[in-house]
């Protein structure tokens, strides 16, 4: 659940604007590249064009066949037939208007123009255009105005359509003077070679004319000017253009709703990790922190809050355990202080020379002891920082296993254990930093040969195991007593052989041998060697690192 104050945080999310930005783009693009539709507009244009253009050469052939007269062998127009000949034939076209020239560009008739009672001229104005609907209205002010601040161009439709679509563009005609470009399109146009024009009026109608010589025979009695108002394009254009805009909102209301509900899914989540984490900061989620649904999400938000959860989990133990290390270090070191003060204190009281040296024997023996256990204390306080700092790389133990073994039996006393190696022919690699693996097996097999019985064997194996390389450590000593197993890696636990020196040994080793191993991802683990009749007959240790 989103809590108030992280939808507040929602909505000003920088997060959610991205995403909004982002999923938005796409449907923005595609509606500004439709409204344009140039190539649906054009072909709409163009069959608009044609039907008017053949429309035109039958008005100009009935024309110069009904309208036209020979005189001196040449075909002269007849303006008392052609003019009601025209209205005639325009009258099933509401939307059309005709005009008729003669040779010479003069207009001969105008089918808008008609004669009145008594006599008078009347100019009959085109239709007004279908009233539309508030929506239709309102639609098209909104798509002219967006327009009005996009390009604008005129263009040849392919070289057969000159396009003006600015309002209130200049009709197409003649009248009322010939100039030396209307002698050339008055020329053209009785040879036939003018384009097609469209305009659109102040009024927001859009007009396409079209030329057409009207020809007897082989000569040209006039021409034919045909214009129309091509309402079924802006309409046409009106409807793709509202069906556009009508997609388009929808998807801009799927993504506004899919931009939320990613913002809810991965914002407003990683907003509760970052609570999670001021949390942990403030030590107040020591145990459970994360928010459960959160951990039983199964995408990458899942992921991140196991991995937040696994190193919030990770670093309370940290401290936990460093808090016991300083307990125990405290301790460790108070026993051999109260016993250099005790024997200082007694040392100040007594005069007897052989007391002395006793008492003087054992404050030298609590210092060497506080030295070693300070240098292991150190040892095991840098293991944990070297291996975090330290990339483990492949390392091969074969040439190390033979120089520990070698090294220990050139240098053995006559009655020390003697170290037996067993180890396949082959490089062994495994993945760790050579120098503390020197240290493990150098522990190990310390240990082993001080619990060993005098002139014993002490045996180190080596074999690949899967995915693990496993090496194994086994004496002939007492063993490790069954509730010990797992105790004898903590830190301070000194279990030592009958007969050794008090404080030789500060307890230490193992601790550091397994933090090591598992600070290299391995594990380690002892137990006992049994013989045939079920007794113990010395303790095992086992490694297994992973191969390199």
């Amino acid at each position: 659940m989103v809590t108030r104050p992280e939808q507040t945080r929602l909505r000003g999310s920088p997060l959610l604007r991205r995403i909004l930005l982002l999923n938005a783009v796409a449907p923005a693009l595609l509606a500004a590249s439709l409204l344009y539709l140039d190539q649906y507009q054009n072909g709409l244009l163009s069959a608009e064009v044609e039907s008017l253009r053949t429309q035109a050469r039958i008005y100009a052939g009935g024309i110069a066949e009904a309208a036209a007269r020979v005189q001196d062998d040449r075909p002269v127009l007849v303006p008392d037939v052609a003019r009601p000949l025209l209205r005639r034939l325009v009258e099933p076209s509401p939307n059309t208007q005709a005009k008729l020239f003669d040779t010479t560009g003069l207009l001969v008739a105008d089918s808008r123009v008609r004669e009145g009672q008594g006599g008078a001229i009347v100019t009959e104005p085109l239709p007004p255009p279908e009233p539309r609907s508030a929506f239709s209205g309102t639609l098209a002010s909104i798509y002219d105005r967006i327009l009005a601040w996009l390009p604008r161009w005129r263009s040849g439709g392919g070289g057969e359509v000159v396009v003006d679509v600015t309002p209130g563009a200049p009709s197409f005609d003649w009248q009322p003077a010939l100039g030396p470009d209307r002698q050339q399109e008055l020329r053209l146009a009785l040879e036939g070679g003018v384009r097609p024009y469209i305009r659109r009026t102040n009024e927001g109608r859009l007009l396409v004319s079209v030329a057409e010589p009207a020809r007897r025979g082989s000569q040209s009695v006039g021409i034919v000017l045909l214009t129309r108002e091509a309402r079924q394009v802006d309409e046409r254009l009106l409807e793709i253009r509202s069906s556009v805009l009508a997609l388009f909102l929808l998807a801009l209301l799927l993504t506004v709703a899919a931009s939320f509900y990613l913002a809810r899914t991965i914002a407003s989540p990683i907003l509760a990790l970052a609570g999670a984490a001021a949390a942990m900061r403030q030590g107040k989620g020591r145990a459970g922190s994360v928010p459960v649904p959160l951990l039983a999400r199964t995408d990458e938000i899942g992921i991140l809050a196991r991995d937040l959860q696994s190193s919030a989990t990770a670093l309370w133990a940290r401290i936990d355990q460093n808090e016991r290390f300083a307990a125990d270090v405290a301790h460790e070191l108070r026993n051999p202080l109260t016993s250099v003060r005790s024997a200082i204190e007694t040392l100040r009281r007594i005069e007897n020379p052989d007391h002395q040296k006793r008492l003087l024997a054992i404050i030298a023996d609590d210092a060497v002891r506080m030295d070693r256990l300070i240098a292991d204390i150190a040892d095991s306080s840098r293991v944990d920082a070297e291996l975090s700092r330290t990339a483990s790389e492949p390392v091969d133990i074969a040439p190390i296993l033979p120089a520990l073994a070698e090294l220990h039996n050139t240098t053995r006393k006559p009655e020390d254990p003697e170290v037996i190696l067993e180890m396949p022919p082959g490089p062994m690699v495994v993945r760790g930093v050579e120098g503390r693996l020197v240290q493990v097996f150098r522990n190990l097999l310390g240990n082993a040969i001080s619990f060993s019985p005098p002139n014993g064997k002490v045996w180190l194996r080596a074999r690949p195991a899967g995915s693990v390389m496993e090496f194994t450590v086994e004496d002939e000593g007492p063993g490790i007593p069954e509730a010990k197993l797992d105790g004898i890696f903590a830190r301070f636990y000194s279990e030592r052989p009958q007969g050794e020196q008090f404080g030789k040994h500060s307890g230490l080793g193992l601790s550091i041998s397994r933090q090591i191993v598992e600070g290299l991802g391995g594990r380690i683990a002892a137990e006992n060697r049994r013989g045939e009749n079920g007794k113990i007959a010395g303790a095992r240790f086992v490694v297994r690192l992973p191969l390199g």
